[in-house]
């Protein structure tokens, strides 16, 4: 079976207290068959060449700072990927390098992991982010499609609103601002639309700009994802939405 593809908005290390997104994340992996490897591709990781994680064991990246001592303990002692990693590398073009590292799953991949695969016994491997643009990631999602058939489940995971700079309340439950929310509807109807040039085109056309995303790499996941879908301008399926802290916790699964 051909595994979909995700995009998922995937939230701070709090987002494990949340219950109201816990459980919609996790009914999202229950809804999923279950994958054999997953490739992770997080806004959090931008680097060119493209680079591979470490395979021969996954650490944890605890990339964020002001948070309490416990979401620095968190484990997720996911098996190692290196058939994957070989696949991977494979998949790319003549002339392209593929560099690797030891560098392990920072906030943006394991976090949402450890809420949908909580027993950590799937193996990980995450890739970096070679590019923002999104046509350039369309095409890289294209050449890891063939992944699907093999049962691996291909993840960009990034947030459909990040204006951080711009947040006044810090609380979960804060009312989104008007430029959350209008990204937000723009986007769900966007997609729903299957309009990828003009999702392409969002730092011009979408309602919220800049402030929904005054750097951009946390909706560049999401070119990744339509990309690996085969069918990019397919409306995906949105199971869910809703907002965190005033962000737009969007995320959706292609078929």
């Amino acid at each position: 079976m051909r595994i979909p593809t995700l995009f998922l908005s995937h939230g701070a290390p709090p987002l494990v207290d949340d219950p109201t997104w816990v459980a919609q994340l996790r009914d999202l992996a229950a809804a999923l068959p279950r994958p054999k490897a997953i490739l992770m591709a997080s806004a959090h990781w931008e680097s060119a060449p493209l680079m591979l994680g470490a395979t021969d064991t996954v650490p944890l990246v605890y990339d964020f700072g002001g948070f309490a001592q416990r979401y620095y303990e968190v484990q997720y002692r996911a098996p190692g990927a290196p058939v994957l990693a070989d696949q991977v590398a494979a998949l790319m073009p003549d002339g392209e390098t593929v560099a690797r590292t030891r560098r392990g799953l920072d906030h943006g991949a394991y976090v949402p992991l450890t809420v949908m695969y909580p027993e950590a016994d799937i193996p990980v491997l995450q890739m970096s982010l070679p590019t923002l643009e999104p046509d350039r990631l369309l095409e890289l999602g294209a050449r890891l499609a063939p992944l699907r058939d093999e049962g691996v489940l291909i993840v960009g995971s990034g947030f459909t609103t990040h204006g951080l700079p711009f947040l006044r309340d810090w609380s979960p439950n804060a009312a989104a601002p008007g430029w959350s929310r209008e990204f937000d509807a723009w986007a769900s109807e966007t997609l729903a639309r299957g309009a990828v040039d003009e999702l392409a085109d969002f730092r011009a056309v979408a309602p919220g700009m800049p402030y929904a995303h005054p750097t951009i790499e946390h909706f560049a996941p999401m070119f990744l994802t339509l990309g690996a879908s085969g069918t990019p301008d397919k409306a995906p399926e949105q199971p869910i939405d809703g907002f965190w802290m005033g962000l737009a916790k969007r995320s959706f699964v292609t078929a």
